[in-house]
């Protein structure tokens, strides 16, 4: 766990001292670059607390994804649910009422 805070620590600081030179650049550095990418994979796969800080340190060291990271399966059912709907090409209201009643069943 301390070697998790070390990372995201090391990764603060080097953010912090990389945003004066991208002021002037105005480039994000690949470490800001491979942390927004991170951020936003875990984002996608709504990971918390412990978990999702063992997928961003995993990322920031640059390995592929963490092993246990595994979508849940609420997770797998929404994303069913959704790719059926988009085949259906269900709109709005209908869309709505339609992935209610799938994630319910």
């Amino acid at each position: 766990m301390k070697s998790i805070a070390a990372a995201v620590a090391l990764t603060f600081a080097t953010l912090a001292a990389g945003s004066a030179l991208a002021a002037e650049e105005k480039k994000p550095t690949p470490q800001q670059e491979r942390m927004k990418s991170c951020n936003k994979d875990a984002g996608e796969q709504a990971l918390k607390g412990d978990a999702r800080k063992k997928f961003m340190s995993s990322c920031l060291k640059g390995e592929t994804a963490a092993a246990d990271t595994k979508a849940t399966p609420q997770q797998e059912k929404m994303k069913a649910c959704n790719k059926e709907a988009g085949d259906k090409a269900l709109k709005g209201d209908e869309r709505k009422k339609f992935m209610s009643g799938c994630l319910k069943g």
